[in-house]
Formats: C-alpha cells, sequence, structure tokens
C-alpha cells in the first residue's frame, strides 16, 4: 500500500484515478541551459509526498536542489551547479565549483584540507564530485504495491600510473515518501592498494536552519577540529541568526549507535513556521560511515550547516595517513555504503526520533 495525501491506496487504487502516475510521481530528465551551468544533465524526481530533488548526472550523481512541500531544505552557494568543464583541483580551488546542495560526496582518494601525501599535492575535498556519472539509468516501476523511482550510474577517478576507482552509484525513493536513499559500491580496479577517503557533505540551509535550530545525537564524543572550534564548543548544538564576520567551526562527533548498530542526526528547527517545525535527518551504518564531522557555518550567505557522515575525517590524506587512519582498498576490493536521508515534516515527526536518542 502506499500511503498519499493522508491515506493509503493499492497500486490498483492509483492507476483507476490517473491517466499516468507521472501526474503525481516520477523521474524526468532536464539539462541546465543557463551560463556555467550549461551542458549539465539532472534527473528531476518528484515523489507525491512533497518531497523533490535534482540528481546532478555530470556531477557524480550528487544531488543539487532539494525541497518538501516548496520548502528548501538545502544550501546553495553563488557557484551554480557548474559544469565539470569548470573543475579546478589545486588547493582551494575546490570552492570555484562547490554549489553546497543536499550532498556532494568527497572523495574518492582523498577528502578535507589540502596536503601533501607522499610528494603527491591534493586539493581541498578531492575529485570526484566534479567527474561526470557514465551509464546513467534511471526509471520508476511498480513493485508489487510499491512505485519506486530510481536512477544509477558509475563514476570512475583514474588516472595512468595512479589510482583506478569506480563507484557504482544507486539513488531511489518511493512513491509517497519523504525520504530517500542512497547506494554506493566502490571498488579497486587497479592493480596496486589505493587510498579510500569517502565523506558525504550534507549542506542543510534556510529555513531548517535558522535562529534557535537545533541538532539531535547521541554524542558520546566531541572534539573541536582547532582553536575556533573551541570557541564555540560548548553551543556546536545550537544555532543563531546569521553573523558578520563569523569563522567556520568543525566538530568531529563521536556517536553512539541504536541496538541495530544505526547511527540517526537531525538537524531541526522547531520555531518555523509559526511552530509547526522542520528537520532533515540522515540515517546510517556505523560500521559503514564510522566517523561524522559537523560543520557550523553562520556567516551572512555562507548560512550553512554541514552533517557530514564519512569513512573519515576532512583532515586531508597526509594527516590521516600520519594517524595511521588512512582505509586502503586492495585490489579487487569494494567497499559499500549506505545513506538514508530524510524531512521531519513538523515537530510531532521530530519528537519520535528525539525520544529514541532520549533513550540511548
Amino acid at each position: 500500500m502506499v500511503y498519499l495525501y493522508g491515506k493509503k491506496y493499492s497500486k490498483i487504487d492509483l492507476l483507476t484515478r490517473t491517466g499516468d502516475i507521472s501526474q503525481i510521481a516520477g523521474v524526468h530528465p532536464v539539462e541546465l541551459v543557463n551560463g556555467s551551468e550549461r551542458g549539465v544533465r539532472v534527473l528531476q524526481f518528484y515523489t507525491g509526498s512533497g518531497l523533490s530533488f535534482s540528481v546532478l548526472g555530470d556531477r557524480a550523481l550528487d544531488i543539487f536542489q532539494a525541497d518538501f512541500q516548496g520548502m528548501s531544505l538545502c544550501w546553495h552557494s553563488p557557484t551554480g551547479a557548474t559544469a565539470p568543464s569548470f573543475a579546478q583541483f589545486g588547493e582551494l580551488d575546490w570552492l570555484w565549483s562547490f554549489y553546497g546542495g543536499l550532498v556532494v560526496t568527497c572523495g574518492l582518494t582523498q577528502a578535507g584540507a589540502p596536503s601533501v601525501d607522499q610528494g603527491e599535492k591534493l586539493g581541498l575535498h578531492g575529485r570526484v564530485s566534479n567527474i561526470p556519472a557514465k551509464n546513467i539509468n534511471y526509471g520508476c516501476e511498480w513493485q508489487e504495491n510499491h512505485y519506486v523511482l530510481w536512477a544509477s550510474g558509475e563514476v570512475r577517478e583514474a588516472r595512468l600510473f595512479g589510482p583506478n576507482l569506480r563507484m557504482k552509484r544507486k539513488i531511489y525513493t518511493y512513491l509517497g515518501e519523504s525520504r530517500l536513499w542512497i547506494e554506493d559500491v566502490i571498488e579497486n580496479c587497479g592493480f596496486e592498494d589505493t587510498p579510500l577517503m569517502l565523506l558525504y557533505h550534507c549542506n542543510i540551509g534556510f529555513p531548517v536552519v535558522d535562529e534557535g535550530s537545533e541538532l539531535l545525537a547521541s554524542v558520546s564524543e566531541i572534539k573541536p577540529r582547532d582553536q575556533e572550534a573551541e570557541k564555540g564548543v560548548h553551543s556546536y548544538d545550537k544555532f543563531k541568526a546569521p553573523v558578520s564576520g563569523f569563522r567556520e567551526q568543525c566538530f568531529f562527533i563521536d556517536q553512539t549507535p541504536d541496538k541495530n548498530g544505526r547511527i540517526f542526526v537531525a538537524l531541526v528547527n522547531r520555531n518555523f513556521n509559526r511552530e509547526q517545525g522542520l528537520g532533515v535527518y540522515l540515517s546510517y551504518s556505523k560500521n559503514e560511515l564510522p566517523l561524522f564531522t559537523l560543520w557550523k557555518m553562520m556567516g551572512e550567505g555562507s548560512y550553512v550547516v554541514g552533517m557530514e557522515p564519512g569513512n573519515c575525517y576532512p583532515e586531508g590524506r597526509a594527516a590521516a595517513r600520519e594517524r595511521g587512519a588512512l582505509e586502503i582498498l586492495q585490489p579487487g576490493e569494494t567497499r559499500k555504503f549506505h545513506l538514508e536521508i530524510g524531512v521531519l515534516e513538523n515537530n510531532d515527526k521530530i519528537q519520535i526520533p528525539e525520544n529514541r536518542l532520549n533513550n540511548f
């Protein structure tokens, strides 16, 4: 059964009420045509619940726009969803094409700060988010009484005399759902041991982020990244109105999983829309994504909170190697990652996971 518009419907119920199910939910391919975004392939999802989001075929199948019932869930930078031809990879050049959006993938062999690792110069957050996917497929289909919407493709981070990693990505959701799922399988297709750094840079913005917003998480330990973060460590989970001259703060947070080994973390605004409330949550396996970084940026214009699960912290490959924390994929080895992202559409929905977190 499909829960839609406050009622439950069977497949036949919906088919008798529509000329085509695309009037309610679907995936539409489009192409951006304006400015530096020109030529970028996009798959636009809409689920019927009010959730819609756009998947960028030419940017690693990352997720750009996301909204719920017309309310934005993410933050956008001024760059727009630039075409991969504009990508630059020196030091901080990644920022020239960092559009924000709901999900930007950092990796696959470097994530975090620029560094020099074993003589190789590495820029901020690696290359993968600027690589176009190939073998892109998408569709919508009934699976018994459930209608699934999906997209898939492959992203290859490879060079001669270097890494040869392939990421197979699938993104899917269902008719009536206010959540989506990402499944990634990363394989070392080369013949040498290769570093693997993967971080999901989830960029939450206004109106979820606003004065009075807060982070919900089962925190067992928190470490400020630097002196700037130390200034805000006692209020890391509380957010304020935009601040002129604010300097970013990053916190490395260890969380306690539930009995199924899963992490649940959410950013919520209980005061939104006359205290109706709105939030965005992430859910994932701690075994797959053991580390979590909170990026807190309360500046004017750059007003965003990053919820960032990964197999690494955004410290850069050299620092991870030095700490003995750098994951290595052997030839032919694969790793699987799963991430669920969803909407908490009101304060009643926010209260459910909060109660669960309080009982950890």
